[in-house]
Formats: C-alpha cells, structure tokens, sequence
C-alpha cells in the first residue's frame, strides 16, 4: 500500500507541473501577441496572472518537500521528485520572462513599433514548442525527445542574432530609433532565455532518466 500510494503522489506531482507549463506556455504566447497587437490590457493581465504561476510553484515545492518528508523516498523516486523540484523552478523563471515582456509593451505604451514583428514571434512560437517537447519528454520518459530540444536551441539564437544585427542596423542609421530598437532586443533577449530554460528541463528530464547530469548546451549569457 505505500508503494502504491507513493506512485499516485508522484503521478499527481507530475500532472501539477505539466498544468503550470501549460500556464507558462499560455503567458509567453499572450506577452508576445500583445506586444505584437499592442494590446495594453493583454499586457496587463499576463503581469497579473503571473502571481498565479509564482503561486503554483510554491505549492508543488510544498507538496515535493511533504512527499519526502512523509514518504522517504529513495533511489529513482527521489530523483524524480528532484527533478520535478528543479523543472518547477525552470517553469516559474520562464514565466517572468513572459511577465517581462508584458512590461516592455506597458513600458512602451502607445508608441508603435519600430518595425513589424517577425523574427520575435518565431522566437516564441520556436520556445513555446521546445516547452511542450521538453514536457512530452518527461511525460513518457524520452531521453531521445529530450536531446532534441536541447539541439532545437541553436534555432532560438540564431533567430535572436538575426534580430540582434537587424535592430543595430536601425540604431546606427537613425539614432532615434535607439529606444524603440532596445525594447524590441530586451523582449527577444527574455525569449532566447525561455529556450535556454527548456534546454535545462529537458537536461532535468535526461537525469530523471538516466541518474546523469549532463549539459548539452551551455548559455552565451
């Protein structure tokens, strides 16, 4: 009876974290979107809602501690509880990028772009996609899926690059442009970050699996 109840504690830990990435994925989409859209009330509620991400990770961590704590859990049991504890961690700092770009957009209230978005939504949609792999991957245990998204990453930062260069291009020929080019790299800068951060759940991902650490890419930043 406690192996079983300690596997349907684990199962029920595993599903709160996939429900918070899902939390997570939804607010990176709507910071960017509403960047995009300029939609200063979608920016607004993505900065409210991340207390609900910042709320649910203290929760899990509660419950990850009272498992160990009441459980005693040991070998591949207590690395998936670390894991989950570390993956946890990830998901919150990757919700206040999202936050962070829902205030760039405030911070830049009605004036408009600078140019049309296109390579940052790439970003996002590329970021968002490594997220959902990174969970695919510590649903069905894939250590394959996992290295994947840890070599998707070169994608991110070869898209931030390209904005990177275009947006210098902007500041050196009209120097005006220099704030409005800056809000635009801060929000790309938080969008490669995101990625980095589902490189390391897949890395987390890989050690639940295979009791390994290992670092498969390692940030420019």
């Amino acid at each position: 009876m406690p192996r079983l109840d300690l596997d349907n504690q684990l199962k029920a830990l595993r599903q709160e974290v996939i429900f918070m990435a899902g939390m997570v994925e939804k607010a990176i989409a709507r910071s960017v979107d509403a960047l995009k859209q300029r939609d200063l009330e979608a920016s607004r509620q993505v900065v409210r809602e991340d207390d609900i991400i910042d709320q649910t990770r203290f929760e899990i961590e509660e419950r990850c501690i009272d498992i160990i704590a009441t459980q005693q859990p040991i070998a591949r049991d207590l690395r998936a509880i670390i894991a989950l504890l570390h993956i946890t961690g990830e998901l919150e700092r990757m919700g206040d990028y999202a936050e962070g770009i829902a205030k760039i957009s405030l911070m830049m209230g009605d004036t408009p772009l600078l140019k049309p978005l296109i390579d940052i939504p790439r970003m996002a949609d590329k970021a968002t996609q490594m997220l959902r792999e990174s969970l695919d991957a510590l649903s069905n245990r894939d250590v394959v899926k996992a290295q994947r998204v840890c070599k998707d990453d070169d994608e991110v930062d070869a898209l931030y690059d390209q904005v990177y260069r275009e947006l210098l291009l902007y500041m050196i020929q009209d120097p005006q442009t220099i704030q409005r080019a800056t809000w635009l790299l801060w929000a790309a800068h938080d969008l490669e970050r995101i990625a980095d951060r589902a490189t390391n759940i897949a890395e987390r991902v890989i050690y639940l699996v295979t009791g390994k650490m290992v670092e498969i890419n390692v940030s420019r930043y």
